[in-house]
This record gives structure tokens, sequence and C-alpha cells, in this order.
């Protein structure tokens, strides 16, 4: 194996499970609230790329910082950990072995949850103001879903 791909196959990161999972859930809310990392930023007084940062689990989010964007998300700090896995849990710094390889950012990525298709789509279905509407459309999306799929041959 030549230098090259062994940098490739060796990467270093400072990005703790944990400190992705709040990135994600911040962008979930964030993007449901149809807010732009900008106006975050702004309301925090940061740049956007802090946020980017933040959000990709880049940089830990401090207890301060992560109880003012639970204020302007309007969410309890514990939403930031919420639904988190076990295998996440596990990543957690003081679990943490000497071998233990963290998240990629490219895993991070294949989250559907955190695409921005499934958060459009999640703040456009709630956009529906009619529940009756809302329980249809979602009946006829679970309907197309299990006809591709082969549900119902």
């Amino acid at each position: 194996m030549d230098e090259k791909n062994e940098d490739k196959n060796f990467r270093v990161t400072n990005n703790n499970a944990i400190d992705m999972h709040v990135g994600k859930r911040v962008r979930l809310r964030r993007t449901l609230l149809g807010l732009s990392q900008e106006q975050l930023a702004v309301s925090l007084n940061l740049t956007f790329q802090q946020v980017q940062k933040y959000e990709r689990g880049a940089n830990r989010i401090s207890a301060s910082r992560l109880w003012d964007i639970s204020q302007i998300l309007d969410v309890s700090i514990g939403y930031f950990f919420d639904d988190m896995s076990s295998q996440t849990k596990l990543a957690s710094p003081r679990k943490i072995g000497k071998d233990a390889h963290l998240l990629s950012e490219e895993d991070f990525g294949k989250d559907p949850m955190a695409r921005r298709e499934t958060l459009e789509l999640v703040r456009t279905y709630y956009s529906i103001t009619q529940p009756i509407v809302r329980k249809r459309v979602s009946e006829m999306i679970k309907s197309v879903a299990g006809m591709i799929n082969g549900e119902y041959d």
C-alpha cells in the first residue's frame, strides 16, 4: 500500500458522535422553523460559518451557547439529546477507548433525517393547516411508497 492510500484510510477527526448528534438536532429544528444558518447566527451574534461548524459537529457547543440556541429555537435542552442511538451514547468522551473510531462526516450525511430534502418535506407537510388534509397526504404517500416497494402486488 502506498503512502497516498494510507492517508485516505487513516483520518483523524475531532468530531465526536454526540457533538454531531447535537448539531444534527440544531439543524433539524432550525430548518423546521424555516430559519437560515445566517438568521440563527445573527441571533447568536456569530458568523454563519460558526453555525455550520456546530451543525456538522466540527465545533462543540458550550452549555451556555446551547441554552441560547434552545431559547431561539423554542425547545428544551433535552431536545438536542433526543433520539440518540446507543452507538452514539457509547461515543461519550468518557467511554471512548484508544481504538474506538468516531462517526465520519460521510456517516453524518447518510442519515435521512439530516437531508435537506427530508427537512423541507416535513416543513411543507406541517404547513398544511387542515389536519384532515395532512392525514390524507400522509396516507397517499404511504400508499405510493407501498406500491413502489411491491407491498401491494
